[in-house]
């Protein structure tokens, strides 16, 4: 879900205007689960640029603020969520911890970084979703850990209904800056892409809601 369309437009932009996210209808990418895509989204960039990396770690902090109230723990996911994570704790003043994509294999086998403790309030912070999977894993990785997880906050989201199910089916209500449909609206209002390159953009998203 949206925090609020101007957010999502604003970001959309930021995205496009540092090539965090690029759309090359013509010349398709390859994932790395070797699906050809007209879009690459690497929210990662935004580390580089002093301005947006603060918008961003602002408006999740208002997201949490006002969706959350004021949790006690603030997670991200490894790796993209964990610098983005960081600074919206710093930000609230909360303690922060990370979890990988599973346990370690060797020192204390750890999945979750960062002390945690049974029946902290945490908020999962994310930079990318498109299945979902990764992102949930996280989350029900803290669950096991004892702590009620309150809801994630993301930069950016395919809208997958698989996505869409997943989050719904674990509980855990999804805020996102900006998200698939937004970025190609604002890209079509800049001139960054023509009204052919929408087509094939939105017979992409069509795709791979069916896988």
């Amino acid at each position: 879900m949206l925090f609020n369309k101007e957010t999502a437009l604003t970001t959309a932009e930021y995205l496009l205007q540092i090539k965090a996210v690029k759309l090359s209808p013509k010349e398709l990418f390859t994932w790395a689960s070797g699906i050809k895509s007209p879009i690459y989204c690497d929210n990662r960039v935004t580390l580089s640029f002093p301005e947006i990396r603060s918008y961003i770690k602002e408006k999740f902090a208002e997201i949490i603020r006002v969706k959350a109230g004021l949790p006690d723990l603030v997670a991200g996911v490894a790796t993209g969520g964990i610098p983005q994570g960081a600074m919206v704790a710093d930000i609230l003043g909360l303690p922060f911890a990370y979890v990988r994509s599973g346990r370690k294999d060797h020192g204390l086998a750890n999945q979750i970084e960062g002390k945690v403790e049974a029946g902290q309030q945490a908020v999962v912070v994310e930079d990318l979703v498109s299945t979902g999977k990764s992102s949930l894993d996280a989350v029900e990785a803290l669950k096991e850990a004892g702590c009620r997880v309150m809801g994630m906050v993301a930069i950016f989201t395919y809208n997958l209904p698989v996505s869409e199910k997943g989050f719904a089916a674990a509980g855990c209500p999804l805020y996102t800056l900006t998200d698939y449909d937004t970025l190609v609206e604002k890209a079509l209002a800049i001139q960054y892409i023509t009204k052919d390159d929408l087509q094939v953009l939105t017979e992409f998203k069509a795709s791979l809601a069916n896988r």
